[in-house]
């Protein structure tokens, strides 16, 4: 990877704000260019040359989407706009019809809200019970798994791995004891899949959602990838063009198969097609190189942060790139405010994990968030801006 393949990077910016999007490279704006440029055509619509390209590139995308999460089929792969419609597609498209009065589904406190809400809202709808698995020092342990599990459990949905406390859930071997106890499972992996190697095979995943945003491409794309038994149980919550083979007057209507019953309307064509540079991008770098190397970048900046007496880190345990900590006496955001007069970018708030404070004991944070293209010499000049004295007093300028 050569940072100059991030045009943003040029302009004297330090991001560590990639657990909400990351940068892109160059890379996905030539291939997007270039499809509005030179073949902007429908997909799945046309019979001439500019769409047949449209159609094979576009499916392209999806083969190297299902290689690179290893799902068996490409039919297990779905395009939607991000992680929460592919969540809402899950919830309202599958478990509305699975699910009956009294179901429970089980998720914790450190959820982002569009892996809550809309369990709530189910919840409202069919008079089912949504309960939280405890948390052990902000963790999720398969032994607080196992007491949460009750008779009346039909699905698990969690981060694999979450977006404030950074925490790598053992989904492996809970998937594997839910599956004991015929429960389905649903992972959210927005902040994993751009992370660490998902085989959802190796894994026995039964959903997953993530966003091509937070792995370098484009935004207004998400993958829904679910076994192919579910996504043919799997009913449309949005109808129209694409989706059906035919209908006629009295009502009558044929839909498609999987994955095109799900992806009604004309999608983000140049995006998904984007997306899929980026995926052929990532694989050349390795995303077992990527993870290496953030580990590496976390241990240094967790080290310098912990020599600052005004720092308090609130995830030292965790093993993924992100860091949650405030600053003793100052608001977070006023933190964020200070930072960004020397061009660094940071996250300040509940990051949408809003019920997570009943574990954390606080509502609001500070998070950097690392990616491949980070470096410790951005870290050492987050660490020297961090180290002013007067940070309380400029930080309130």
């Amino acid at each position: 990877m050569n940072r100059n393949d991030f045009p943003i990077l040029n302009k004297n910016i330090i991001y560590f704000d990639n657990g909400a999007t990351t940068l892109k490279p160059s890379i996905l704006s030539e291939t997007i260019s270039d499809y509005y440029n030179n073949y902007s055509a429908n997909a799945h619509r046309g019979d001439y040359d500019i769409s047949l390209k449209v159609d094979e590139m576009y499916e392209h995308t999806r083969e190297l989407v299902k290689n690179f999460i290893n799902a068996k089929s490409s039919k297990e792969i779905v395009f939607t706009h991000n992680t929460t419609d592919s969540l809402n597609k899950i919830v309202f498209g599958f478990f509305s019809n699975y699910l009956k009065e009294n179901d429970e589904i089980l998720i914790t406190k450190a959820e982002h809200a569009s892996n809550i809400l809309p369990w709530f809202e189910l919840s409202d709808k069919l008079n089912l019970k949504v309960n939280y698995i405890p948390l052990d020092n902000l963790q999720v342990t398969l032994d607080n798994v196992k007491k949460s599990i009750t008779k009346n459990t039909k699905v698990i949905s969690i981060a694999h791995i979450t977006n404030v406390v950074g925490d790598i859930r053992p989904i492996k071997e809970i998937i594997e004891y839910a599956h004991q106890n015929n429960i389905i499972v649903v992972i959210d992996g927005a902040q994993s899949v751009p992370h660490i190697k998902i085989d959802v095979q190796d894994l026995d995943i039964d959903f997953l959602a993530f966003s091509a945003h937070k792995m370098c491409g484009p935004t207004g794309v998400g993958v829904l990838y679910g076994k192919e038994q579910y996504l043919n149980n799997t009913y449309p919550i949005i109808f129209g063009g694409g989706m059906n083979s035919s209908f006629e007057f009295d009502k009558t209507r044929i839909y498609k198969e999987i994955p095109t019953i799900l992806e009604a309307g004309t999608p983000n064509i140049a995006g998904v097609i984007g997306f899929g540079a980026i995926l052929e991008y990532l694989n050349n770098i390795g995303i077992d190189k990527i993870h290496k190397y953030e580990v590496e970048l976390r241990k240094y900046a967790l080290e310098k942060l912990k020599q600052l007496d005004n720092i308090i880190i609130y995830n030292e345990a965790s093993q993924s790139s992100i860091i949650t900590f405030n600053v003793k006496g100052v608001f977070p955001q006023d933190v964020a405010i200070y930072l960004n007069k020397y061009n660094i970018c940071v996250r300040a708030g509940s990051h949408c994990a809003k019920i997570l404070k009943d574990d954390l004991g606080i509502k609001n944070t500070v998070r950097i968030s690392l990616y491949f293209y980070n470096t410790k010499e951005e870290i050492d000049k987050l660490i020297e801006v961090l180290s002013n004295p007067d940070i309380l007093k400029e930080a309130l300028v």
